[in-house]
């Protein structure tokens, strides 16, 4: 006997009323009032701050870039002379 798949229809979704687009339309309008009174009370960086910390975050970057790549380096060294210099 042959079975034939049955696909399964999505669950239909109750109509949403005026009321309920109403109460949503508030609750939006609300968040999107507080994230603006929100981003009111953030204390933003001078350019001096901001400047100092991108260039702190661009040498720590390069530091830890230079630091990983002799730490590769002597590794590789060391498990080349342990291995015989096999690759």
């Amino acid at each position: 006997m042959k079975s034939t798949p049955t696909t399964r229809q999505p669950a239909k979704r109750p109509a949403v009323t005026p009321a309920q687009r109403a109460a949503n339309a508030a609750r939006t309008r609300d968040f999107v009032r507080g994230i603006v009174a929100e981003m009111r009370r953030v204390t933003w960086p001078t350019r001096e701050e901001w400047i100092a910390a991108t260039l702190l975050t661009i040498a720590l970057v390069v530091g830890v870039g230079i630091f990983t790549y002799l730490c590769d380096l002597a590794l590789g060294y060391i498990f080349g002379w342990l291995t015989g210099g096999a690759r």
